[in-house]
């Protein structure tokens, strides 16, 4: 990715605007997580139901910290997840009380994963926060692997789209749940 590339990036997700970007197995689509704004394009450009919740995805723990409930985990739990990361893991977490619903969901929890992937890895550093994580696709269609995908089923909609190729994993992050261990999504 060209230093161009990240700026325009950075530009749109600081505007406000949606971005698209490779991840670990697909693409996914994401947005700055305090703009709720941004939040409320990102799911009525998905057709998903905020219900649902979203995954943020960053460069290191310390940029997901201010989302989490910390007291709420055990030093183990917190190593378990450590000990997953960088990688394809997303955690299910107990979300720091007031954490808009915009973010959580129906639920008092929070998904949080920081990448592997390098591009991820430069954009959520050069951003300095994490960035919000759904496949880029509409609810129900397959999940995009490559940007042409994305451009053909997103692309107007979107303000950039970050061309790399995915880590190249067939199936998206596992997704556990910290406090049970309970796995949601098999990766």
């Amino acid at each position: 990715m060209s230093q161009t590339e990240l700026v325009k990036a950075i530009n749109a997700l600081t505007a406000g605007q949606v971005i698209a970007y490779p991840t670990e197995a697909v693409y996914g689509v994401g947005c700055d997580p305090d703009n709720l704004a941004a939040i409320a394009l990102l799911l009525q450009m998905k057709q998903r139901e905020k219900s649902k919740g979203l995954i943020l995805i960053a460069a290191d723990f310390a940029q997901l910290a201010p989302y989490i409930d910390v007291d709420a985990i055990t030093a183990a739990q917190q190593q378990r997840m450590l000990d997953s990361w960088p990688g394809p893991v997303t955690w299910v977490v107990p979300a720091r009380p007031g954490l808009t619903d915009w973010l959580t969901g129906q639920f008092s929890t929070i998904a949080v994963r920081v990448s592997d992937h390098p591009l991820v890895q430069q954009l959520c550093r050069v951003y300095g926060k994490p960035v919000t994580s759904t496949s880029a696709n509409l609810t129900g269609q397959p999940a995009c692997r490559n940007a042409a995908d994305v451009a053909a089923q997103l692309g107007e909609q979107l303000a950039v789209i970050l061309d790399a190729p995915t880590g190249g994993r067939l199936n998206p992050s596992e997704i556990r749940d910290i406090n049970t261990g309970h796995i949601f999504r098999a990766g």
